[in-house]
């Protein structure tokens, strides 16, 4: 029986999935795809979890494919291979696709259990402040209630007159575990994304004690996506050019081969410490080039967009209000 023929973009996302790595680094099901959630317009803003057909590219919506499947990125992550495995028949189907003016991007995932966020794990950007090499990694945390969407607006609090941009890298643990060993961890890697640790810098280094927590927790304050990209879909996510612009003009470029803790070693430090379940956000670290060290300091003002751009990832666009 011929197959009817298929757009070039759907031929190029299962050629993609053919690509082998090295099966302990894989992720879950050892599928290459771009996961997202999204409201469709009129819909009266229900969540749906999508996978795109190519970056920038019509969306295959996954419960309207199965309606078996669930609603939330977190709930399919909770289903483990089973899930990933409907997605990406989904996907190879080619039915029940949305153009992408029909829809509105959300964070890949909403109502995170846990925001783990890694400080000063840039080699670069410890150069930059003529800090010293840590020698374990800095975790700190926000509120899942900063998450934001990839093209949603950064809102500037009252209580701050110096908010900062910071690139990372982000990755989306997609199984439970506890002391998870370090040549394990990435198998408990749901996919990678973008995203924006933004920050109030007088309260990150001079108020609340000099804890950092009050400074990135604002609302808004973490934008994530545009779409949780599968482990198989990455290269190496220790190998990628990683940007920010602050309307137009490029103020961080660096690579994720400067993280000092990679992403193995951050899943085995952090599980000894507390149970990792799926859907839990970890922001990696920011290179050097944030607002605080420039000479003067530059901080964001309303108007100003800024651009967080990863390689293989996408970019997720903030406007400032």
């Amino acid at each position: 029986m011929r197959l009817p023929i298929r757009s070039f973009c759907i031929f190029r996302s299962l050629l993609y999935q053919e690509r082998k790595t090295d099966p302990q680094r894989r992720g879950l099901s050892g599928a290459a795809m771009r996961l997202v959630q999204f409201h469709h317009h009129g819909d009266g803003g229900s969540v749906r979890v999508g996978v795109e057909q190519g970056e920038g590219l019509g969306v295959v919506d996954l419960k309207a494919f199965d309606p078996s499947m669930p609603s939330t990125m977190r709930e399919l992550l909770e289903l483990g291979d089973k899930g990933l495995e409907c997605a990406q028949r989904a996907l190879s189907s080619g039915q029940c696709v949305l153009k992408r003016s029909d829809i509105q991007l959300l964070s890949p995932v909403l109502a995170a259990e846990k925001v783990v966020c890694v400080g000063m794990n840039y080699r670069d950007h410890c150069l930059e402040q003529n800090a010293p090499i840590p020698k374990e990694p800095i975790i700190f945390s926000k509120f899942p209630s900063a998450i934001t969407g990839p093209y949603d607006d950064i809102i500037l609090p009252t209580e701050s007159q110096e908010v900062d941009w910071e690139v990372e890298l982000a990755f989306v643990i997609g199984r439970r575990g506890k002391h998870i060993k370090e040549e394990d961890a990435l198998s408990y890697v749901a996919g990678f994304t973008v995203a924006n640790d933004v920050s109030a810098r007088e309260w990150q280094m001079n108020r609340n004690g000099k804890q950092w927590l009050l400074g990135k927790t604002f609302d808004s304050f973490c934008p994530l996506g545009p779409a949780l990209v599968t482990t198989d879909a990455v290269k190496d996510p220790h190998n990628l050019s990683i940007r920010c612009l602050v309307n137009g003009d490029t103020v961080q470029s660096s690579n994720t081969d400067q993280m000092i803790f990679k992403t193995e070693a951050l899943i085995a430090w952090v599980s000894k410490f507390v149970t990792l379940t799926p859907g839990d956000v970890f922001l990696t670290g920011t290179p050097p080039g944030v607002g605080l060290f420039r000479n003067p300091p530059v901080f964001l003002k309303k108007g100003d967009v800024v651009e967080c751009q990863i390689d293989q990832l996408g970019s997720i666009i903030n406007k400032v209000v």
